[in-house]
């Protein structure tokens, strides 16, 4: 049985991976436009991968403006069976607080206006995926292991709010998305994941948090805080996708 063909979509702080070895850059074209950016195929850690900015290399596109569909039919178009997608998010529950990696298990989407299916009936098709567990328990049940092998604490389960973007929330949003049962906030997992569900990709989150939300904590957000807890968790992020390629594959 051959390995499963892997892609890991990169969120804000990896907008690029230094360790990934580069063979190819692929420019692609699909039904719904360009994605983000061009498609690395590389290895690893010594495993063979895709990878795909989300934001684009130069980090460039925001949330709302992100060609969804497009990076999605992208990498189904080179036979993709497994997405990890990194994000950066926010900290709402007590246990998620800056620096933890997150695995949630759920979501609850906030977003408006976005491209947000490939089942629209321009083609005469309207299809209703099931949705009732968003994230691919396999990878994340690897994923787990993966950071234990590593010695590498995580957040196992949770809920990933996801907001509009590109500014931050208010402090009564968050007040809200806690009282929806919110564990962290971001802007990009929807409707990516519904994306993939929707062309049978295996999709999973890992969640670097970069800041408490709005209110959390007396003062600003200011992006000195989060880009010194990116860099951090960052490195934690590495290690993780080391163990988790070797041993998961």
């Amino acid at each position: 049985m051959s390995k499963p063909v892997v892609a890991i979509i990169g969120g804000t702080g990896l907008d690029s991976i230094e360790e990934l070895v580069i063979k190819h850059n692929h420019l692609v074209q699909t039904p719904f436009g360009a994605p983000s950016d061009m498609i690395q195929e590389g290895t690893l850690f010594d495993e063979a991968i895709l990878f795909l900015p989300r934001h684009g290399r130069a980090h460039n596109i925001p949330p709302h403006k992100i060609n969804y569909r497009a990076n999605i039919a992208a990498l189904k178009q080179f036979g993709v069976d497994k997405i990890l997608a990194i994000t950066a998010v926010g900290g709402i529950a007590p246990n998620c607080p800056p620096r933890a990696l997150v695995i949630p298990e759920q979501i609850i989407d906030y977003t408006y206006g976005r491209e947000h299916t490939f089942f629209d009936g321009v083609d005469s098709r309207v299809e209703h995926i099931d949705f009732t567990a968003p994230f691919c328990d396999t990878i994340r049940n690897e994923l787990v292991g993966a950071a234990q092998s590593a010695g590498i604490e995580i957040v196992s389960g949770g809920v990933y709010g996801v907001t509009q973007g590109p500014r931050l929330e208010t402090a009564a949003e968050i007040k809200r998305m806690a009282r929806d049962g919110c564990s962290v906030v971001g802007m990009t997992v929807m409707p990516e994941a519904a994306l993939a569900r929707e062309l049978d990709m295996r999709y999973a989150n890992c969640s670097i948090v970069v800041n408490w939300g709005a209110g959390l904590e007396d003062g600003e957000i200011t992006m000195d805080e989060i880009r010194d807890h990116l860099q951090h968790a960052s490195l934690e992020v590495k290690k993780l996708l080391n163990h988790w390629l070797a041993n998961s594959l």
